[in-house]
């Protein structure tokens, strides 16, 4: 087994020599404690205007040396040096020496071990001398994932870890820049088909600058966490927004409710709470349905095709079950119910003077029994679609099978 130690540099020559040296020196440790047989290591620079490349092709008997005339971005160092190697785990660490290249023999050991798709070394931990303000961005990011994902990953951005090749199609395409470690970090997290491990890890402090850039950098951190989050589980930000709605909508009326309780009648003052309150409800109701239906399609497109992995089951029981339609009946009957003397005071003298309450709750009710019939319509649509893929995906196995023989 073959592991690549890729390096990428940028403007790195006062810490490309010795990280170069020490992954050199950990060749030897890494065969001798891991299932590694051969280690292959790359340096990358990354259109550099300083000294790094000069000084890392002084090593070019012994690694292999890339240069990139114009910066093209961390996350493209790291995949052009996979992409040249035939290693069958791909390892990366970064070149301000803040990583001990002798833990891949850990995290290949790991890999191994669980058979898992990715192995991080996880920076967060009490011998780690990473600068306070990066602590706190990495647990706000891994807080925000956790959230998304049900797991625990507690360094997202860790620049220390190891790919299994096999795996590197399931978390393809990645970005370029920095934000390529989490965007890596959130896919094998949330993709119910990826396993990934976190090791505890010594992390010193970096020569030279950093290329981090806190602000930059984090925006783009966060716009990747959220962008995976709605490819591989549309279903969790969709639900906390539903939630979010659905708990200011019940706020909103809490205080007209006491006194409707209280006083046996509705005051004017109430009726900006019961708009805003029906509004909150509907696109809360609306956001829920939206998390079942986008669960299933991911499900069905990117889940080996079995889309009941990920769709809620109780939602999918209740919306197959005779007694589903039931509900949007009741709900557009008792809707029905509050506006009924308004509507025979209507036909008896032409006008009508019923209180403005009843019409907005009339309006709630029908409006969630319009969401459940379409959200039974689009379920329906998708149960058809379903089975359409099945009998193209049978049929394309057949095919190859009959080609192979």
């Amino acid at each position: 087994m073959k592991l690549l130690i890729a390096i990428p540099a940028y403007n790195e020559e006062q810490s490309i020599e010795p990280i170069i040296q020490r992954s050199l020196a950990a060749r030897e440790y890494i065969t001798a404690m891991s299932p590694v047989d051969e280690v292959d290591i790359a340096v990358v620079s990354d259109g550099s205007t300083d000294r790094t490349l000069e000084i890392a092709k002084t090593h070019d008997h012994e690694i292999k040396v890339i240069g990139f005339e114009r910066n093209r971005g961390y996350g493209a160092a790291i995949q052009e040096a996979w992409k040249q190697s035939d290693a069958d785990l791909l390892g990366f660490l970064d070149a301000d020496g803040t990583c001990d290249p002798r833990f891949f023999a850990t995290l290949c050991r790991v890999i191994e071990a669980d058979r898992a798709d990715v192995a991080i070394g996880c920076r967060m931990n009490k011998e780690s001398k990473m600068p306070a303000l990066r602590r706190v961005g990495n647990t706000i990011f891994a807080t925000l994932l956790g959230l998304f994902s049900s797991t625990r990953v507690r360094d997202t951005a860790s620049g220390m870890r190891v790919v299994r090749r096999a795996s590197l199609d399931k978390l393809e395409p990645l970005p370029t820049g920095m934000h390529f470690t989490p965007a890596m970090s959130a896919r094998a997290m949330l993709d119910r088909n990826l396993k990934m491990h976190e090791i505890d890890m010594p992390y010193a402090e970096r020569e030279g600058r950093s290329k981090l850039s806190v602000v930059r950098d984090g925006i783009r951190f966060l716009k990747v966490i959220v962008e995976a989050a709605f490819l591989y589980r549309p279903e969790r930000p969709l639900s906390m927004l539903a939630s979010v709605c659905l708990a200011a909508a019940v706020l909103l009326m809490i205080e007209p409710s006491i006194y409707y309780l209280t006083h046996r009648a509705v005051a004017e003052w109430m009726i900006y709470r019961f708009i805003v309150s029906n509004l909150a409800g509907v696109a809360a109701f609306l956001l829920f349905s939206a998390s079942y239906v986008t669960a299933r399609i991911v499900a069905m497109t990117l889940q080996n095709g079995n889309p009941r992995r990920s769709a809620t089951s109780v939602t999918r029981v209740f919306l197959h079950s005779g007694s589903f339609w039931v509900v949007p009946l009741l709900l557009m009957f008792f809707g029905g119910l509050l506006v009924l003397p308004s509507f025979l005071e209507l036909v008896r003298t032409g006008a009508t003077y019923e209180h403005w309450s009843r019409f907005i709750a009339m309006s709630f009710l029908f409006s969630l029994a319009i969401i459940l019939l379409t959200t039974r319509a689009c379920d329906y649509i998708l149960d058809l679609l379903e089975s359409r893929l099945e009998f193209l995906r049978r049929r394309t196995l057949e095919r190859q099978g009959k080609v192979a023989a």
